[in-house]
């Protein structure tokens, strides 16, 4: 059975690599992007079954990515799941984790909500 792709997309070198590491024993391939466009050239070419996508970035922040993604034929229908500091755990638990037509775990993240999370996405 082939290995689901989780495509990271993150301006913080450390949360790529723990984060990486993280998904990668839970059993997933991971892709890694340190920038918004980068992110949109890797999902078009690699189509991640799930995008985890920071919000707060320079130059191209999350929202505008996943704009990008959901108006491109090819990568609309992946799901893209936020990590974001800019919504509070208390938000997260009040609102759910549905942002639009998207979903948001808010940092800092428990490790086993965060799979709960992506397992759901990714059914």
């Amino acid at each position: 059975m082939e290995k689901k792709k989780i495509l990271i997309v993150d301006d913080e070198p450390d949360v790529l690599i723990l984060l990486g590491e993280r998904l990668n024993k839970a059993g997933y391939e991971v892709i890694k992007a340190p920038s918004g466009k980068e992110a949109i050239e890797l999902a078009a070419k690699k189509l991640p079954n799930l995008v985890i996508l920071d919000i707060a970035m320079p130059v191209m922040d999350g929202s505008e990515v996943a704009s990008i993604l959901r108006s491109d034929p090819k990568t609309k229908d992946i799901p893209i799941l936020f990590l974001t500091c800019l919504f509070t755990k208390h938000e997260e638990k009040v609102c759910g984790h549905l942002l639009g037509q998207n979903f948001f775990v808010a940092k800092p993240y428990d490790v086993t909500e965060l799979l709960t999370e992506i397992d759901k996405r990714l059914r």
